[in-house]
């Protein structure tokens, strides 16, 4: 095996996630996706003011694009990385509650076990990036 071979593996899942995130970050301010978002938020956890299911959308949105920038920049990977994984935890209780609800979110309402799958190997490969 090529020596750099480990460098470029390492830079392309960087990249990757980082352009993953910053797209779905993106997506939380177009009004359509927005709304569907913050419908996605559990009953238990819909507040007013400004934990309100769009604040918390638009919030969510920020720091979804924020990590993903953080992942690109070096003295800010390690932390944005582990950010990413903690946020991904966050907000796995919409993800759940949605994932119950496909007659109501659709497509967007992956089923529990496949989405479990998904959020654990992101949250491997945030912790891949963030080593090194």
């Amino acid at each position: 095996m090529n020596p750099e071979t480990p460098h470029v593996i390492h830079a392309a899942v960087t990249v990757a996630l980082a352009a993953l995130f910053v797209f779905m970050g993106v997506n939380h301010f177009v009004p359509k996706s927005a709304r569907t978002m913050a419908a996605m938020i559990p009953p238990s956890m819909r507040f007013t003011g400004i934990l309100s299911p769009r604040t918390l959308v638009f919030l969510t949105g920020l720091c979804e694009v924020a990590g993903g920038v953080g992942l690109l920049v070096p003295a800010l990977r390690l932390a944005a990385a582990f950010a990413l994984a903690v946020f991904l935890v966050a907000v796995f209780p919409a993800n759940a509650y949605a994932a119950g609800k496909r007659e109501r979110f659709g497509a967007v309402a992956v089923p529990l076990v496949p989405r479990t799958v998904g959020q654990l190997v992101l949250i491997a490969l945030l912790l891949f990036v963030a080593r090194g």
